[in-house]
C-alpha cells in the first residue's frame, strides 16, 4: 500500500482526484480503489517544545536562565491536530512506501519530513520515500506531476535549511524576548517585548526612516536649463552638467547648493552660440518582465491596490486552493521550466475566451514567442507564479480575486508579446565654454508595453511633477518628443537660460508596497560592503511565504501603525529598537543568515556551520541585555494587553 502524505486537505484531496476510483473517503484520509490511501497534514502539526518541556524552571522568565539552549531537541503535537496526527501514525506502520507531498519549498518539506523523523519511521521505509511536487491542483497537472515522482533523498538538503531556519528563529525569539521583557519590567513597561531574527530588523528599518524623515533639514539646489534653438527655429532645451570645478559647491549627490554659481551661468549662456560636441543614436530593446513570484505580486498589488501584504497571499491562496486557477503561490522564484511552454497555447487560448478585462490582450498574444523566463537553470522546487489552464468563467471571483487574477495573467501575457523598443539620442554641447546635454527616447514598437499603458502613465505623470527631488545633477532631461534633427559640428543659438529652484525631499515613509521591495532588496540598507556583494542575489529579508505575516505581526504586538497607506512605527517600538544593540535592528547580521541558510539548501554549507555561530553570538547578546536596563522604554505603555489578563478576565465572565 502506497501512503501519499500532503501539507493540507486541499492537496490531499487533488491528488485522491487523480488516482484510481471508486473511493472512499473517510475522516482524515481517503482511501483510493487500488487500496492506497491519501491523507494529510493541517500545516505543520508538530511544533518547537516549550522551554519548560525541556526543564521546568524555565516557566518562570529569569535572566539568570538564559541563554536556553536545548541538547537535546524535541518537538510536540499540536494539540488541535493530535487526532489527524495519530491517522499518519496509523498508515505510516502500515504502508509500504511513502510519498511526501508537501508544498514545493523549504517549508513544506520540512513538514512532512519531520512527522517521518518523530514517528521513527524504518530507515528502510525512508530511504524508498518518493518527492510528489504540485504546482497546481488541476486533474491534469496533478497526473503530469504523478508520473514525475524523485527520490525524496535528494531534497534533504532543503529540510535541513528549513530546520536550522526554525530552531534559530526558537533560539533568538525565546531567549531575547525574554531578557528584553525582563528588562523592560525594570523601567515600568508592563508588555511583552518581543525580539525576532527577522521581525525586529524590519521595525528597525521603520523606525530609522521615521527618524530620517523626522530631523530632515530641507535645503535649496539649483538646476540651469538652456532654451536652445536651431537655424530652421526649432526649440529644445539642454541641462547644464557643472565640471570638476564646481564640486566645492556641490553636495555629495551632485546638486549645486550656490544659487549665485547657478545665476551666474544663467547669464553667461543667455544669447550665445551653441556648438553640438557629440550625438549619440543607439536603439534599445527592453524585454518583458518576467512573471511573478510572491513578493513581486503583492508589491504591485499594493501600488495598484492599496493590498497589504497579508491579503495579497490569503487571495492567492483562494485563487490557488479553491479555484484552482494559478499555479503555487508561495514561490521566490520568477522563472519557468522549459517544458511548461507546451502549455502556453491551451492557457493563453483559455484566457482569450475568458469575457474579462484582459481577454483582448490574450487574443492578440503571439504564443511562438519563447520569452527569456523559461529557463531550467533557474528554477528550483518551484516556479513563477501564472494562471493554470483552468478558466475563470462561470466561478465567482471576488473583487479581489479578479484584481489579484488580473495582475498575474497581465504578466504571464506578456511572455508573449514582442519587445518594447526604442531610439535613445544624447547630445552633448558646449555654451559660452559650460558643458550641456539632453536626451531623447522615441518608441519604435510598444510591444509588451501596451499591456501596461495606464500604469506607465500614471508612473511618468509622478516623475514629471515639479519639486520633486532631483536624482543627480549629471542627469539631463528627457525630451517628451523627439529632438529636432541635429549634427556634430551644428552651430546653434541658446537664447536664454533658466534658474531652477528647488528643495531637497525627505525619503518617504514606508508603505506595505516600499517596506516589501526593502524586505526583498536588503542589500540597499545593509552597511557591510562585502555582505552587500553577497546578498545582492539571495531573497533577501524572510522569505515569500514568511514575509507577509511577519509585518502583521509587527502591527498585532503594538510596534507598527498605520495612518493611510503609510507606516509609521510606535513609542513602543521606537524604544524598543533604541533598547536593543545595533546588530539586532539592522537587517546586516539575519541577512548572513538568511544567506547561509540558502547555502544549506544548496549544500554549500553544512548545519553546524550555521548554529555553532548562532548560540555564540546569544550569549555575548544576553551578557549585553542583562547589563543594560532600557531605559527608551521608560514611560511608554504597551497597547497589547497581556494574555494571562485577557484569560483571567474569561474565566470571570464563563461564571
Amino acid at each position: 500500500m502506497k501512503l501519499y502524505i500532503a501539507e493540507k486537505p486541499s492537496l490531499g484531496r487533488a491528488i485522491a482526484e487523480a488516482l484510481p476510483k471508486p473511493q472512499k473517503k473517510h475522516q482524515g484520509y481517503i482511501e483510493t480503489a487500488g487500496g492506497d490511501v491519501v491523507t494529510w497534514c493541517v500545516g505543520h502539526i508538530l511544533e518547537q517544545a516549550d522551554p519548560d518541556s525541556y526543564d521546568e524552571k524555565f516557566k518562570k522568565w529569569q535572566l539568570e536562565h538564559l541563554p536556553i539552549i536545548p541538547n537535546q531537541w524535541q518537538l510536540k503535537p499540536k494539540y488541535k491536530t493530535k487526532s489527524q496526527l495519530a491517522i499518519i501514525r496509523k498508515f505510516v506502520k502500515q504502508c509500504s512506501q511513502i510519498i511526501h507531498a508537501g508544498d514545493p519549498d523549504r517549508e513544506g518539506q520540512l513538514l512532512v519530513d519531520e512527522v517521518i523523523d518523530y514517528l521513527n519511521v524504518p530507515s528502510q521505509k525512508r530511504d524508498s520515500m518518493q518527492r510528489l511536487l504540485i504546482s497546481d491542483l488541476n486533474l491534469p497537472a496533478v497526473k503530469r506531476s504523478l508520473n514525475q515522482l524523485q527520490p525524496n533523498k535528494h531534497f534533504i538538503p532543503l529540510s535541513v535549511s528549513a530546520l536550522a531556519r526554525s530552531r534559530a528563529d526558537w533560539l533568538y525569539g525565546i531567549n531575547l524576548t525574554r531578557a528584553y521583557t525582563i528588562q523592560g519590567g525594570k523601567v515600568g513597561y508592563q508588555g511583552v517585548l518581543s525580539v525576532g531574527r527577522v521581525q525586529t530588523p524590519i521595525l528597525g528599518l521603520v523606525v530609522n526612516r521615521d527618524k530620517e524623515i523626522n530631523n530632515f533639514v530641507s535645503k535649496p539646489f539649483y538646476e540651469v536649463l538652456a532654451h536652445i534653438t536651431t537655424p530652421s527655429q526649432q526649440p529644445f532645451t539642454a541641462k547644464w552638467q557643472p565640471s570638476e570645478a564646481c564640486q566645492a559647491y556641490m553636495d555629495d549627490e551632485g546638486r549645486v547648493l550656490s544659487k549665485g554659481l547657478a545665476e551666474n551661468v544663467v547669464a553667461r549662456i543667455s544669447n550665445q552660440p551653441a556648438t553640438i560636441d557629440d550625438i549619440k543614436k543607439q536603439q534599445k530593446k527592453l524585454n518583458a518582465p518576467l512573471p511573478f513570484n510572491l513578493s513581486t505580486l503583492q508589491i504591485d498589488a499594493a501600488k495598484q491596490f492599496g493590498m497589504n501584504a497579508k491579503l495579497v497571499l490569503d487571495v492567492c491562496q483562494s485563487l490557488y486552493e479553491k479555484h484552482k486557477l494559478i499555479t503555487y503561490p508561495r514561490s521566490d522564484c520568477r522563472y519557468l521550466p522549459s517544458e511548461q511552454f507546451s502549455l502556453a497555447k491551451s492557457i493563453v487560448a483559455m484566457l482569450a475566451k475568458a469575457e474579462l478585462p484582459f481577454s483582448s490582450a490574450a487574443q492578440q498574444a503571439d504564443t511562438s514567442i519563447k520569452s527569456k523566463a523559461w529557463n531550467n537553470a533557474k528554477v528550483s522546487a518551484h516556479h513563477a507564479i501564472i494562471p493554470t489552464e483552468k478558466s475563470p468563467l462561470g466561478l465567482s471571483l471576488s473583487h479581489l480575486e479578479r484584481n489579484v487574477y488580473g495582475l498575474i495573467v497581465r504578466q504571464y501575457l506578456a511572455q508573449f508579446y514582442p519587445a518594447f523598443i526604442y531610439q535613445q539620442t544624447h547630445v552633448a554641447l558646449t555654451i559660452a565654454g559650460g558643458k550641456f546635454a539632453t536626451t531623447a527616447n522615441v518608441t519604435e514598437q510598444l510591444g509588451w508595453k501596451v499591456l501596461f499603458e495606464r500604469t506607465s502613465e500614471k508612473s511618468s505623470d509622478k516623475g514629471s511633477e515639479k519639486g520633486g527631488e532631483s536624482k543627480s545633477n549629471s542627469d539631463s532631461p528627457w525630451q517628451k518628443g523627439s529632438l529636432p534633427e541635429l549634427n556634430k559640428n551644428d552651430s546653434l543659438h541658446c537664447e536664454k537660460g533658466e534658474l531652477l529652484e528647488k528643495q531637497t525631499q525627505p525619503p518617504k515613509h514606508f508603505t506595505d508596497a516600499t517596506l516589501l521591495a526593502a524586505m526583498t532588496g536588503i542589500n540597499r540598507f545593509v552597511k557591510d560592503r562585502s555582505l552587500k556583494a553577497i546578498l545582492k542575489d539571495t531573497d533577501g529579508l524572510g522569505t515569500e511565504a514568511t514575509r507577509a505575516g511577519i509585518i502583521e505581526l509587527l502591527f498585532k504586538r503594538g510596534f507598527l501603525k498605520r495612518q493611510g497607506k503609510i507606516i509609521n512605527a510606535t513609542p513602543a517600538g521606537i524604544g524598543l529598537v533604541e533598547a536593543l544593540p545595533e546588530m539586532c535592528t539592522t537587517p546586516d547580521m539575519t541577512a548572513k543568515w538568511e544567506s547561509t541558510l540558502n547555502s544549506i539548501a544548496e549544500q554549500q554549507t553544512n548545519y553546524k556551520s550555521f548554529m555553532q555561530p548562532l548560540e555564540n553570538t546569544l550569549h555575548e547578546l544576553i551578557d549585553i541585555a542583562s547589563n543594560n536596563v532600557p531605559v527608551s522604554l521608560k514611560g511608554i505603555k504597551s497597547t497589547v494587553k497581556p494574555a494571562y489578563k485577557k484569560r483571567r478576565r474569561t474565566k470571570k465572565k464563563e461564571s
